[in-house]
């Protein structure tokens, strides 16, 4: 309960965050589940949805005009079990080309992605992240220190979109966690949830989020389903044979899914990428 309907409270009751109860409607009542989608809180650059306009990606599909891409940290939350703070930062091709190389060449990382190289390998790969419109490098950090990179994908155009109803709107992501020393069970259970958090803020029309690990990468299926993912079937691409998972927006926020679930927060196995 926040008391009375004061000036200070304007905030919260213009987004919607903060619910009159009660006659007289002078007292106001904040939900967990509204709560943690007030995305100021935890967005460095909030924006607002943008206006929908239909386009085609040069291979025919018909999807929404995506929104420019965001610059610098985008996300940041305190984790209380570990004692550090979990951000995300768009990709920098040239800040982060070195690292993001020695992190691919990595044998853990190597099994899965399969994109060892040397640098100017991975300044093309990268730059052709930057530069398509359905999909955002990340680079994901415990306390400003980079351990892992993300690519958050727009559904509805991406290779996943065929083999489920893609909506307008449905996120993914690919991840790999390039520092051994931080890959763990209770890092685990800060940035998978962080992820999820961050896409479902970044657009308040997402009301899915999927991904499709490798069918052989048993812990990050089984991290997932820990996580809120259902795995909904087996899909086979031509590069690999995939676990199609699916988290629900209203499951994320009602289930509290930001907090590790078991009987601890160092439950999870460790899993390296996705």
């Amino acid at each position: 309960m926040l008391g009375d309907a004061l000036p200070a409270n304007a905030a919260l009751i213009a987004g919607g965050i903060a619910l009159p109860v009660g006659s007289p409607t002078t007292t106001l009542t904040v939900s967990r589940e509204l709560f943690w989608q007030w995305d100021r809180l935890w967005l460095a650059n909030r924006r607002e949805p943008a206006p929908i306009q239909q386009v085609f990606s040069k291979d025919g599909r018909r999807h929404p005009r995506r929104p420019a891409k965001p610059t610098g940290t985008v996300y940041r939350r305190h984790i209380p079990w570990l004692d550090k703070t979990f951000s995300l930062r768009a990709l920098d091709v040239e800040r982060d080309l070195p690292t993001v190389n020695r992190w691919m060449n990595e044998p853990a990382v190597a099994h899965f992605w399969q994109e060892t190289g040397d640098l100017a390998h991975h300044r093309r790969y990268l730059s052709g992240i930057a530069a398509d419109p359905h999909t955002l490098g990340l680079i994901g950090c415990f306390d400003d220190q980079p351990f892992s990179y993300f690519e958050a994908y727009w559904a509805k155009e991406d290779r996943i979109a065929p083999f489920y109803d893609a909506a307008d709107h449905d996120r993914g992501w690919h991840v790999l966690v390039g520092e051994p020393g931080l890959r763990g069970r209770e890092f685990l259970t800060a940035w998978m949830p962080g992820i999820s958090h961050y896409l479902f803020l970044d657009d308040c029309r997402t009301q899915r989020i999927v991904i499709e690990p490798r069918i052989d990468n048993r812990r990050m299926v089984h991290s997932l389903n820990r996580c809120g993912y259902a795995s909904l079937k087996e899909i086979q691409f031509p590069h690999k044979r995939a676990v199609l998972g699916l988290l629900m927006r209203e499951r994320f926020f009602d289930d509290a899914l930001w907090i590790p679930r078991g009987d601890s927060p160092f439950d999870l196995p460790a899993v390296p990428q996705s």
